[in-house]
């Protein structure tokens, strides 16, 4: 026996209907993860240049000044402790009527060691100065090669991910219209996949519909147009699919073929006056109007 029927006369289960909804969280799971996996994907194949900020002399020269420097201040907060504590010391020696020929001597020695330390750190800041207009050329160049590649990394993500979206789409529509014309009990589960495609676009609008680039705005833009096309366009299908089958399903009903009024038996629409009885073109014998196959000779 024939499980074939029209789609809009099967008699879906709740079994059917649960496992189309399971389905459809399981499509979701893997087409997320295929999502989210596709960033991945774009920022192996497209490289941030970090290691260029190491590598430029420029940058690696003011660098060093910005050490020497640092070292230098530290050797001449040091140099001014050490002053500071001998001069006190010879200060109290002196103050006490104590000649300390080793106080004036560490004391005289504590203020060569701060004026030297003074020297190195004035020297260090004008070797950063000199290096520091270079250094912001390379940084500027640097970054701007940095932020291009961020935002090529984020142009083609969202590129590769308007892609998956709009495949699923219009997969989730082909797969749809071809069961629908096999007329098969998996019909259903198609449903799953339209729902889980759609969803899928749902996601990808709300993950860039904050972003204020040009090119991910209208890629929502065209990703919102490409679901309404296709949207459109499965029911356009669906409409004709749905006119073509209108006599064959009038003709069960015993309704007229062309405006759908009961006939009963009658020859003639008592609705449009129209002929819903014609000869058979194979057998000449009485067939009704819109029906598939002759009752009597079942051409």
């Amino acid at each position: 026996m024939s499980t074939r029927a029209e789609v809009e006369d099967l008699q879906i289960t709740r079994t059917e209907k649960l496992l189309a909804v399971v389905l459809t969280a399981f499509l979701l799971i893997g087409g997320i993860w295929t999502y989210t996996r596709l960033d991945d994907v774009v920022r192996d194949h497209v490289r941030v240049p970090t290691t260029a900020l190491a590598a430029n002399p420029a940058l690696a020269r003011e660098s060093r000044a910005q050490q020497r420097v640092f070292r230098a201040e530290t050797r001449t907060r040091s140099a001014l402790q050490t002053l500071e504590l001998r001069r006190e010391a010879y200060r109290t020696a002196l103050e006490g009527k104590k000649q300390s020929a080793r106080l004036e001597r560490g004391y005289t020695s504590a203020q060569a060691a701060y004026a030297a330390a003074q020297r190195e750190l004035a020297a260090a800041r004008r070797e950063q100065r000199a290096a520091a207009p270079a250094a912001q050329a390379a940084q500027r160049s640097v970054q701007a090669k940095i932020d291009a590649a961020l935002d090529r990394q984020e142009r083609d993500a969202f590129l590769l991910r308007l892609a998956f979206v709009v495949a699923s789409i219009l997969f989730a529509y082909w797969l749809l219209g071809e069961l629908r014309r096999r007329r098969t009990r998996w019909f259903p589960l198609s449903g799953s996949v339209v729902a889980s495609a759609t969803i899928l676009a749902l996601v990808l609008a709300a993950d860039y519909v904050s972003d204020y680039l040009d090119p991910l705005q209208w890629g929502v833009a065209v990703l919102a147009l490409v679901g309404i096309a296709a949207t459109i366009g499965a029911y356009l299908v669906l409409q004709r699919y749905l006119i073509r089958r209108v006599p064959q399903r009038r003709v069960r009903r015993h309704e007229c073929p062309f405006c759908g009024y009961p006939v009963a038996a009658n020859a003639h629409c008592e609705g449009c006056g129209r002929e819903v009885v014609a000869p058979c073109a194979r057998c000449d014998s009485p067939r009704r109007v819109g029906a598939l196959h002759c009752g009597a000779c079942g051409s």
